[in-house]
């Protein structure tokens, strides 16, 4: 099954580059756009991951959704980075994780730009374009910090630029992609340390999770008592000689107990 999924990641990623024009629509939000070819690729996972797995269900961005189940299910973003991908930046991805009893077992992003394919199996490993990868062992005053900025939430994009700048000053430097599962893709292959959002939905999250878990890094709701899978939240990923540091400045910021 993994070869099989491998193979219809990659035919995603072709498929999300062979046009760079696609119409483009606004959705509810600030900033907040489709296009044509999100919707395009979506469907293209539906069909493809649904007979790879008879009796899955898909739960993706471009669809109204149930409520997340125990059955096997699809948690698809077609293309995570569409401004990027609607810019012409080359900093998009096609993000998919497999969740069983609401937990992912089997994971993949594709970045169709550098040819990088990152998977990962619960229990079995991470990799990217199947060489075995890691978080790194950076401390936290040496970390590089990745970070989304919640735009749809003026509140929280509020919240994330204080924890941000606070981060700032007690690690090392900043980075924003535009893409939360690339992001998360090079926490889990040592390319930075620590990754967050205030406010992410679960196809932006779940597959880049189960890379960050199985490379040997943390994941985490820190707002939440429980992690769950099937809900939109704050997410914070980091090696773990990071994760107390960031911890710490995102619950406080969160609490308004930080100023800066």
């Amino acid at each position: 099954m993994l070869k099989q999924f491998k193979e219809i990641m990659i035919s995603a990623g072709r498929l999300m580059t062979n046009v760079q024009d696609a119409a483009v629509h606004r959705k509810e939000g600030h900033f907040n756009f489709v296009t044509d070819m999100d919707l395009k690729v979506q469907e293209y996972l539906r069909g493809q991951l649904l007979s790879l797995l008879p009796g899955s269900t898909l739960f993706a961005e471009e669809q109204e959704n149930q409520q997340l189940s125990d059955q096997p299910t699809w948690v698809v973003d077609p293309i995570d980075g569409t401004v990027n991908y609607m810019r012409g930046r080359r900093c998009s991805s096609v993000s998919v994780a497999l969740l069983k009893n609401r937990k992912p077992q089997l994971a993949a992003v594709y970045d169709p730009y550098s040819g990088e394919l990152f998977t990962a199996q619960a229990g079995a490993g991470c990799w990217c374009n199947d060489m075995p990868v890691h978080v790194s062992d950076m401390p936290f005053e040496r970390a590089l910090v990745t970070f989304g900025t919640s735009p749809y939430e003026p509140d929280l994009a509020k919240q994330g630029m204080q924890a941000a700048y606070a981060l700032l000053l007690a690690a090392g430097d900043l980075r924003r992609s535009g893409s939360a599962a690339i992001d998360l893709a090079w926490v889990a292959c040592g390319r930075s340390e620590l990754f967050f959002e205030m406010m992410l939905a679960p196809w932006d999250y779940a597959a880049g999770a189960l890379l960050v878990q199985e490379a040997g890094g943390h994941i985490l709701q820190p707002l939440n008592d429980a992690f769950d899978f099937g809900q939109s939240a704050c997410i914070l990923a980091s090696n773990p000689h990071c994760l107390d540091g960031a911890l710490s400045i995102i619950r406080q910021v969160a609490n308004g107990q930080l100023e800066v």
